[in-house]
C-alpha cells in the first residue's frame, strides 16, 4: 500500500505537458497523491515528439508538496487503462478526481473535410474521444466508490463557444464539441452517484509548446505581444491547473454538474489567480475584442 499524503487521489490522464502538467501540479499544491499519464516516458516518445516526460511533471507535483506518480499509459489502448485503473485501486482503494486531458494530436488547419487526410483526421478524433471514453470506462467505477468524486472534461472553447463558432477544422471542431458533451452526457450517469462532471477549458494556454512557437519562455512571455498582439491574453497552465484544484475542494462542486466551464470564468468565483496575480477572461475578450477585429486591449479582461 503507498502511502497517502492527503485523502485526495487523482489522476490526471495526458498530463506530460501543457493543460494536464498545470493541473497535476496545481492538485499536488493542495496535497493530492496524483497518478500523471502519458506516452512519453524516459526516452519513449509520442507522435507528438516532444522532450517533456511523465515523469518530470511527476517530479513537479512533488515539488508543488503532493506525490506524483508518472504511469507511461496509451489512453487508446484499453488492456493499458484498465492495468492502471486496477493498480490505483489497489495502491491507494479510492479515485477522487478525474481529468480527462489526453489530447496529442497532430491538426491539419483550415482544410476542409474533403481536404483533411481522412487517416489524420480519424486519428484526431480517436485520441479527442475514444481515449477519454476508454478512461471513464475503466476509471469511474472506482470512483464512484466514494461519494464526492470528480470528472473534469478538458476541452477548447466552451460549449456555448463552439456551438455558434466554427473551430478552425471539420475534424477539431468535432472533436471539441464532443469532449464538452461528453461531460454532459457523465453529469447525468454521475448525479445518482454523489459525483460530478464539468468541461473545462483553458483560454489561450502559454504550454511549452506555444511559447516554444513564439520564441519565448514563461518568464519574458510578454515579448512574443510585440508581433501577436493577442498574446497579452495568454494564460499559464498554473491557471487552469488552479480551477481543477478549486473544484476538487469545493464542498458544494454539485452545482457544476454537467456545465461547461472556464479557467477565467471560475477564477472570479473562486479567487485564484494566475502566477502573475492576475485573472485573464479569455473566452469574454476573445467574444468582445479578438473575434469582431478589435485593437488588442486587455483593459478590463485581466
Amino acid at each position: 500500500m503507498v502511502t497517502k499524503q492527503t485523502e485526495k487521489v487523482a489522476l490526471v490522464a495526458g498530463a506530460t505537458r501543457g493543460a494536464g502538467r498545470g493541473i497535476a501540479v496545481q492538485l499536488g499544491a493542495i496535497g493530492a497523491t496524483v497518478y500523471v499519464t502519458g506516452r512519453t516516458s524516459g526516452s519513449e516518445r509520442s507522435e507528438m515528439d516532444r522532450p517533456e516526460t511523465v515523469e518530470e511533471t511527476a517530479a513537479l507535483v512533488d515539488e508543488a508538496g503532493g506525490c506524483g506518480i508518472p504511469v507511461r499509459v496509451d489512453h487508446l489502448v484499453p488492456e493499458e487503462v484498465e492495468a492502471l485503473v486496477a493498480r490505483v485501486r489497489r495502491e491507494q482503494g479510492c479515485l477522487h478526481v478525474l481529468v480527462n486531458d489526453i489530447w496529442g494530436a497532430r491538426i491539419e488547419w483550415d482544410r476542409s473535410v474533403w481536404e483533411s487526410s481522412l487517416d489524420t483526421g480519424l486519428h484526431t478524433l480517436r485520441l479527442a474521444v475514444d481515449t477519454h471514453a476508454i478512461t471513464s470506462h475503466y476509471a469511474l467505477p472506482l470512483l464512484i466508490g466514494t461519494p464526492g468524486g470528480l470528472v473534469v472534461e478538458v476541452t477548447d472553447g466552451t460549449d456555448e463557444y463552439n456551438a455558434g463558432h466554427y473551430r478552425v477544422s471539420f475534424f477539431y471542431d468535432l472533436a471539441k464539441a464532443s469532449v464538452n458533451r461528453m461531460a454532459f452526457a457523465l453529469a447525468h450517469e454521475l448525479e445518482p452517484h454523489g459525483a460530478t462532471a464539468v468541461s473545462l477549458t483553458p483560454g489561450w494556454l502559454r504550454s511549452e509548446a506555444m511559447l516554444e512557437a513564439h520564441g519565448v519562455t514563461e518568464a519574458n512571455w510578454r515579448d512574443a505581444i510585440a508581433h501577436s498582439p493577442h498574446f497579452a491574453i495568454s494564460e499559464s497552465p498554473a491557471f487552469v491547473g488552479r480551477a481543477v484544484a478549486a473544484l476538487a475542494q469545493d464542498p458544494r462542486v454539485s452545482r457544476w454538474n454537467g456545465r461547461s466551464l472556464s479557467s477565467g470564468q471560475l477564477a472570479k468565483v473562486y479567487g485564484f489567480t494566475d502566477l502573475d496575480g492576475s485573472r485573464p477572461d479569455a473566452w469574454r475578450y476573445v467574444t468582445e475584442v479578438q473575434d469582431p477585429g478589435r485593437p488588442a486591449d486587455v483593459t478590463g479582461y485581466r
